[in-house]
């Protein structure tokens, strides 16, 4: 089994899991204004994205163009993975490859202190991505779980299902996992933004000085 493989009442079973729905993550968050760079970047790419419309146009032209921008704007400090091998415990089927990883390490060899995963919606489907985003995040957990000293300990792990143009985002916390009632639309960049930029700072480990939770 691999990550793509779960459904969500496997993994309710297997991981002890309880699913929380229509939950209001994020509240109050500051809107971040893109770059002009990426403004003109999406400019050109989003209706190409659209006009292609498969999940690798809207990955590359998309999803991708937004986290870098985002690793910019945390000067370097931060990772994104794409398309990475992320096996944690392949008896568990914690194992596959992920579409996107933001981690709190800026070491780009290796996949240290993941925070986020990032799941592209199939069909253009969210739900489609629930469970795969679900198990890629207990993967995320662990393996913090397994590293580091306790004051290292990141206190939670996030997750987003997006077709590019709609994102939709979790919050996994011990065995329970919080799924946000609304969705975000591209139009609202700079409220997309602002919610991963939030996850950056909130998640970030003691020692690196991260913000409260709100």
């Amino acid at each position: 089994m691999s990550y793509s493989e779960f459904t969500l009442e496997e993994l309710k079973s297997q991981f002890n899991l309880t699913i929380q729905e229509q939950v209001a993550l994020f509240q109050a968050i500051k809107p971040v204004k893109p770059s002009p760079l990426l403004r003109d970047i999406l400019e050109e790419n989003i209706p190409l994205a659209l006009g292609v419309d498969t999940e690798k146009a809207r990955s590359e032209l998309i999803v991708a163009p937004i986290l870098v921008d985002l690793r910019k704007s945390f000067q370097r400090q931060i990772s994104i993975f794409s398309g990475s091998e992320f096996t944690v415990d392949k008896s568990r089927g914690l194992n596959g490859r992920c579409d996107f990883i933001i981690s709190h390490s800026p070491e780009l060899l290796s996949i240290n202190a993941p925070v986020v995963t990032i799941v592209e919606a199939k069909n253009d489907n969210i739900k489609s991505g629930m469970a795969q985003c679900i198990a890629e995040m207990i993967a995320a957990q662990v393996l913090n779980q397994n590293s580091g000293p306790k004051n290292r300990e990141i206190p939670c792990i996030y997750g987003s299902v997006t077709t590019g143009s709609i994102w939709k985002f979790l919050r996994l916390e011990a065995t329970t996992v919080y799924i946000e009632q609304g969705e975000h639309y591209l139009e609202n960049l700079e409220s997309i933004l602002g919610i991963l930029s939030y996850i950056v700072r909130t998640t970030r480990p003691n020692y690196l000085g991260g913000d409260k939770k709100q």
